[in-house]
């Protein structure tokens, strides 16, 4: 069975509130926003700054729930600083048979300038005969957003 990674949470436009080079890896996000896409403690992101084009993997450690913070830790906080913008992704592994049958959902958490959530979109790939169809939903309410 072919394997694929598809992403299946995003946090965009989050901002850095610190950026700490004296911790060992790693970047700790607001334990909120990791539970609203379904970002696991522990597990692997990719993350874009789009004020500087750097881009890297690292993995996601929880932060305190309410706070908004996002802290780049390690040699990560070299790539960034407090105000930057980034995008932060995970992905996961998925057989492909088993996507053209039962389709894909991801979760993408728009943030506002203060890292509260301001929408909710579904990016979605649905079985379509031989193929899928993709589709990218309207902001959705945060209550009609739960995680599957």
């Amino acid at each position: 069975m072919a394997k694929i990674r598809l992403m299946h949470a995003k946090l965009h436009r989050v901002r850095v509130t610190e950026a700490n080079v004296n911790y060992v890896g790693s970047i700790t996000i607001d334990q909120e926003l990791m539970d609203k896409v379904g970002i696991l403690p522990l597990e692997e992101v990719d993350v874009i700054n789009l004020n500087n084009g750097k881009r890297w993997s690292t993995y996601a450690l929880p932060g305190e729930a309410g706070r908004k913070g996002i802290c780049p830790n390690g040699g990560a906080a070299l790539l960034c600083q407090p105000g930057d913008i980034l995008i932060i992704i995970a992905y996961e592994e998925r057989d492909r048979a088993e996507v053209f049958e039962e389709g894909h959902r991801a979760k993408v958490l728009v943030a506002d300038e203060n890292n509260c959530c301001q929408g909710f979109f579904a990016q979605t790939l649905i079985p379509d005969g031989d193929g899928l169809q993709f589709r990218s939903d309207s902001v959705m309410s945060e209550s009609n957003f739960r995680l599957i």
